[in-house]
């Protein structure tokens, strides 16, 4: 036989002179094949180092063992401490895990979905992108619920849409960072938000406007400035900011590539932070404890929330016919450094 080329089944039933559907059901332990046919045919192929197609295999017993994670991006590091959670329960399953990123588009995020699809993906977890969320689209998500395929959002849902959801709780971690900045004696409180419409952005904003109106603070419209999460973003609103007759005294981003950004421009202007200016980022991404000063944050528990998906996955996997989604929302925590901490 030549050796270049792996051995098929088809090669084992042509020296046994018996179908290949026979040899197939020796090689899987087919109770239909006789015990002795078995044996032979299953030491034959050892000897001869037949390999099994795994792929052809998992189409006869319709399971793939494959999941889908469609995120919007993977430069952050939260979204990868996301996808660390998933794997870290679903991989030692036998499931792997396919990744596909939207880029905030919702052509991407549709073709994506219909690509899983058609690959027989046994479920998918998602994290809505921007546009989808913007235009309301959502056919393609009923797509995949008339599969019956498990849908999971994560991170970034879809309010009103029947599925289950582990999100973390971003609108009481904004609401806690602005009320620290208040208990330090910060007056005038910037914020740097990300790009409107974006659920994350927008509870973000609503814990900011909400802690500043229950302590009675004047809701400023110029101390308002969107961004788009990552640093260079933040360069101009702040130097808008600091050139404001009436500066900010402390401002907070909606994460911590935006406050790093603000804090470079702060510095190159000759303030000190925090005595000049005080500073809050959010996600407490691993950099933020390293900046100088080190970064007051939010931590918002990533890696938690891909386990929690993962088992929110399995729940409805093992459910039976009847199944009702589950929503999970994780609490984020203020972490207090020197950003904030004028004494």
């Amino acid at each position: 036989m030549n050796s270049s080329r792996p051995v098929t089944i088809k090669d084992i039933a042509r020296r046994f002179r018996c179908s290949p559907s026979t040899v197939s059901r020796a090689l899987n332990d087919h109770p239909a094949i006789n015990e002795d046919t078995r044996k032979n045919i299953q030491e034959y192929a050892r000897e001869v180092g037949y390999q099994r197609n795994e792929v052809s295999l998992s189409l006869l017993n319709k399971k793939t063992a494959s999941l889908g994670v469609v995120v919007p991006t993977i430069s952050n590091y939260y979204e990868t401490a996301v996808i660390e959670g998933l794997h870290t329960v679903l991989q030692p399953m036998g499931y792997t895990l396919n990744i596909c990123v939207t880029n905030e588009s919702y052509l991407l995020e549709k073709e994506s979905l219909s690509k899983l699809l058609s690959n027989r993906t046994e479920g998918i977890f998602l994290s809505v992108s921007q546009e989808t969320y913007d235009a309301g689209y959502y056919e393609h998500l009923e797509n995949v619920i008339q599969r019956k395929t498990p849908l999971i959002f994560i991170d970034r849902e879809y309010e009103d849409f029947e599925t289950s959801r582990a999100t973390v709780d971003d609108y009481h971690g904004a609401f806690a960072a602005v009320e620290h900045l208040i208990s330090i004696g910060y007056k005038q409180i910037a914020h740097l938000k990300g790009p409107n419409g974006l659920t994350v952005s927008e509870q973000r904003f609503k814990g900011y406007i909400n802690c500043l109106k229950k302590h009675n603070f004047p809701i400023r419209e110029d101390l308002i400035i969107n961004t788009n999460f990552n640093v260079e973003s933040a360069i101009l609103p702040t130097k808008r900011l600091l050139d404001l007759a009436s500066p900010p005294d402390a401002i907070f981003g909606v994460n911590d590539q935006v406050a790093i950004g603000a804090m470079r421009v702060a510095k190159d202007r000759g303030l000190r932070i925090p005595q000049d200016i005080g500073l809050v980022g959010f996600d407490n991404s691993p950099i933020s404890a390293y900046t100088f000063p080190s970064l007051t944050t939010v931590h918002r528990p990533g890696r938690k929330i891909g386990m929690e998906a993962s088992r929110l996955f399995l729940n409805q996997l093992n459910g039976s016919g009847d199944f009702s989604p589950e929503s999970i929302v994780l609490p984020s925590e203020l972490v207090i450094r020197e950003s904030s901490l004028r004494i």
